[in-house]
C-alpha cells in the first residue's frame, strides 16, 4: 500500500499535538495518510501503554487515517542507531510515502529531538539501494520520500511555512482529546505533569490561531524543513 504522507512521532499523541490539522485537511482533499508511532509511550505520567494503544485507535478513526502503526522502541532509551534505523526504513519502504513528516528538531522532551533525526536519517537511508531490508521475507525496493518536514511542539520554534488549517482545528482537538489520560481532566487523580495543565490544553487552539493570524488565516500549523523550499513562481505563494 502506497502512502502520500506519513507523520512519524516519538509517542503516540505527538503527531496529533504537532500536525493533526495538516493531516485532516490532507486526508479531506483525498490523501492517504498514515501514522508511525516510535514508541508506545509508557513512560507518560499518566495512563499505560495499553490505554495509550486504544487512545491513538481511536484518534487514528477521528483523523481518518489510513494505517497507523507502533515500533514499540523503548521510550525515553531509544536511540539513532543502525537497529532502529534498520526498522524505520522497513515501514518507509513498505509505504512508500512522498511526504515524510517527523518530530521537531529540538525540543523540551529528548526524545522529540532523537526521533526527529532517527526519522530523518532513515528517509535519506531508504534511498540507498545497498541496504537490503525484507518485509514478510520479501527483499523490498529502495525508497527515498521526496520531502521531510518536521513539526513543531513543545518550543517555539520559528516555521518555515505555515499551512492553512482553518476549518480543521475542531477536528485537531478533537483528536487531541482522544488521549483523555494524558490531558488536562479535573477528576484524574494521577500526578500532574506539563501537559496536564488547562493552560496547555487551550494553547494548542490559541497557538494554532495565531499562526493563523501571522498568515491571514483562522489556523495554522507551523513546519521547519531541511531544505529550501522550491516555488514554480511567484504567484503560487499564498
Amino acid at each position: 500500500m502506497k502512502l502520500d504522507i506519513l507523520a512519524i512521532g516519538a509517542h503516540p499523541d505527538d503527531i496529533e499535538l504537532g500536525c493533526a490539522a495538516t493531516i485532516a485537511k490532507e486526508i479531506s482533499l483525498g490523501k492517504k495518510v498514515g501514522v508511525l508511532d516510535l514508541t508506545r509511550g509508557e513512560l507518560g505520567t499518566r495512563g499505560s501503554a495499553d490505554l495509550r494503544d486504544k487512545e491513538a485507535a481511536t484518534a487514528s478513526e477521528i483523523l481518518g487515517l489510513t494505517v497507523r502503526e507502533n515500533l514499540a522502541f523503548a521510550d525515553g532509551f531509544f536511540v539513532n542507531d543502525k537497529a532502529h534505523q534498520l526498522e524505520v526504513i522497513r515501514i518507509i519502504r513498505k509505504y512508500q510515502p512522498d511526504i515524510v513528516l517527523c518530530n521537531a528538531v529540538d525540543d523540551r522532551h529528548i526524545d522529540h529531538g532523537k526521533g526527529s533525526k532517527l526519522a530523518s536519517d532513515a528517509c535519506f537511508l531508504s534511498g540507498l539501494r545497498k541496504i537490503e531490508t525484507s518485509l514478510n521475507g520479501e527483499l523490498q525496493k529502495e525508497w527515498r520520500p521526496k520531502q521531510v518536514y518536521h513539526y513543531i511542539q513543545w518550543k517555539n520554534l520559528e516555521p518555515d511555512f505555515v499551512v492553512d488549517v482553518s476549518g480543521f482545528i475542531d477536528k485537531k482537538m478533537e483528536a487531541v482529546q482522544a488521549y483523555s489520560s494524558q490531558f488536562y481532566d479535573p477528576n484524574n487523580k494521577e500526578p500532574v505533569s506539563p501537559i496536564t495543565s488547562k493552560n496547555f490544553l487551550d494553547s494548542i487552539r490559541y497557538r494554532a490561531q495565531d499562526l493563523g493570524r501571522l498568515i491571514g488565516a483562522e489556523a495554522g500549523e507551523g513546519f521547519t524543513v531541511e531544505r529550501f523550499i522550491a516555488v514554480s513562481s511567484l504567484d503560487k505563494l499564498k
